[in-house]
């Protein structure tokens, strides 16, 4: 994001809560990607822990090896902020590739196919749709849903 550091910045000036996720690349070295995420995001009380959204399978690995760098990349970053992070992907992926392997994480999962009246208790945080739309904010955004009270959200965020 080109203006990470403006929008980051201008977040708190404004009071919301602020969070920073990482876009994993599976076919590049997981440790690096941490320490870019580490270099670049400085966590304050009060913000979301660090998110690492992961929707791609590799084309140079296997998805033993995938699995292996996105636990690696979650160790580093906990290790770091003293806060676990949260797995943000798709329903499917999540499904096939990680729901087994990851339970001790919260999951932001993101399905725009239909309409669910009950979120799945596994799903912390839903992302519904990416064509919603905010005042002062050109183009549409990810709208999302959390499941749980406000009481809950905030304890979710660091420094609690």
């Amino acid at each position: 994001d080109l203006k990470f550091v403006e929008n980051w910045r201008a977040l708190q000036n404004r009071g919301y809560t602020r969070g920073a996720y990482h876009y994993y690349r599976p076919n590049e070295n997981s440790t690096q990607q941490a320490a870019l995420f580490i270099k670049n995001v400085v966590l304050e009380k009060g913000d979301f822990p660090p998110v690492l959204d992961i929707e791609q399978l590799p084309k140079k690995q296997s998805i033993a090896q995938l699995k292996v760098g996105i636990r690696n990349w979650l160790q580093i970053v906990e290790k770091h902020y003293g806060e676990k992070p949260i797995i943000y992907s798709g329903e499917r992926f999540y499904k096939d590739f990680l729901k087994d392997d990851f339970p001790e994480y919260t999951f932001w999962i993101a399905n725009y196919n239909f309409f669910v009246e009950n979120l799945k208790p596994e799903w912390r945080f839903w992302q519904f749709t990416e064509k919603g739309s905010v005042s002062g904010i050109s183009g549409f955004v990810d709208v999302n849903i959390f499941n749980g009270t406000e009481a809950e959200l905030q304890a979710m965020t660091i420094g609690k």
